[in-house]
């Protein structure tokens, strides 16, 4: 009995210490950690399992040297395996704790709530896949540990050994197409191919990309739907990444108007419409006609924002304005099916529309064509349509032979 009572009160002696200790160090470093993240992430997440393992170690030492080597009682045994274990699990805890707080330090040094954060998004998305990885690795080796201290087991290590191909070889067929997806998983991490929230299309859905994990992406529709994929689908199939180099995107509204419609007018008027919004990032505003049979006129707005929502709205906001504009200030350029019956030359009164002859060339030669506008062409009249048109343009043409 005297023996039990002495171990119990070193036990708890010895915890109390640790505990006394490792609150100690948690204020200095929490004082400490006013001027430093680092110190601040240890004191926020490394303090319990710092406590949980001061206190076990500490536990562990009272009562291996409080009962002495020499006594081999059972329960004796018993309870320092049991405390092994639990020095095993506790600093399994805090190793993972502490790899979460570097990680978590890597990450405050990038933020993702500016503009171009290309970059910080990439960092995140391998920080992430890392810590997974991490978890699982601490807790497969701490089960393996513990699985050690047990005898039984140590007695066993040849035969698994011996039959370890074979079951590798099992193990690969069953897992299969799970093995693929974690590859794939550590393929978009490392490939830069997709990162946290970046804009895709897939499967006919546009969304951003919400969580990246070793087995599945999750695809957040814009209509706040989820959408969830395994990870080797975006390294088997083709998918759109809007914001994969920048986060500046273009986009159409399209319109079929009658052909009275006054296009310069209409490009005018788009162009002071787009100014006059904090949605456009002033590099891109072009309306062409891009169609013109089938008795209308099709016209493409392309227009350009910092990113795919900003885009959306802007979209919205020319279609809007520009219908509402035709209604009330064009409303003959609405589209219509038009029936005459005249002749050819128009000259009846009631003929709304005046032929007027050709112009003819002075001095034999033919009027100069006008050149388009700036906000009327895609490839060219400004530095992003030229930068486009040299990233598009294709082969260059031979020359010619010279003449004999």
């Amino acid at each position: 009995m005297e023996s039990y009572l002495w171990t119990i009160a070193v036990a708890l002696g010895a915890a109390a210490i640790a505990l006394i200790v490792v609150e100690v160090v948690h204020r200095i470093v929490r004082r400490l950690g006013r001027r430093s993240v680092l110190l601040t992430e240890l004191s926020e997440h490394s303090h319990r399992p710092f406590q949980v393992a001061g206190t076990v170690v500490a536990v562990q030492f009272g009562v291996r040297f409080s009962t002495g080597y020499g006594v081999g009682t059972p329960w004796r045994q018993t309870l320092l395996h049991l405390l092994v274990l639990a020095v095993i699990g506790a600093t399994a805890w805090l190793v993972a704790s502490l790899l979460l707080v570097s990680e978590d330090t890597a990450l405050a040094r990038f933020r993702t709530d500016v503009p171009d954060n290309r970059q910080a998004r990439r960092i995140k998305t391998q920080i992430v896949m890392l810590r997974r990885i991490t978890i699982a690795v601490i807790v497969v080796l701490t089960l393996g540990t513990m699985l050690m201290t047990f005898p039984s087991v140590r007695g066993i290590g040849a035969s698994v050994l011996a039959s370890a191909g074979v079951i590798g070889v099992v193990a690969a067929l069953a897992a299969q197409s799970v093995l693929g997806n974690v590859f794939a998983g550590l393929q978009l991490a490392f490939s830069d191919a997709v990162r946290l929230d970046d804009v895709v299309v897939v499967e006919g859905e546009w969304g951003r990309i919400e969580e990246l994990t070793l087995s599945y992406v999750v695809v957040q529709i814009w209509d706040d739907r989820r959408l969830i994929l395994p990870t080797s689908y975006f390294t088997t199939k083709p998918f759109q990444n809007w914001t994969r180099t920048q986060a500046a995107v273009l986009g159409t509204a399209e319109f079929e108007v009658d052909w009275s419609v006054p296009v310069q007018e209409m490009r005018e008027e788009l162009r002071r419409l787009v100014e006059g919004t904090e949605l456009w990032d002033g590099r891109t505003c072009v309306l062409q006609v891009t169609d013109a049979v089938g008795g209308m006129v099709r016209l493409r707005a392309l227009v350009s924002a910092a990113d795919a929502p900003r885009l959306w709205d802007l979209r919205c906001l020319v279609r809007e304005h520009l219908v509402c504009w035709l209604r009330d200030r064009r409303p003959t350029a609405l589209p219509r099916l038009r029936t005459e019956i005249g002749d050819a030359s128009s000259a009846l009164p009631w003929q709304w529309v005046q032929t007027r002859p050709p112009d003819r060339p002075t001095n034999g030669r033919r009027p100069p064509d006008n050149e388009p506008a700036e906000d009327a062409r895609l490839f060219g009249g400004s530095d992003d349509g030229d930068a486009r048109s040299s990233a598009f343009v294709g082969p260059d043409e031979p020359a010619e032979a010279p003449p004999r």
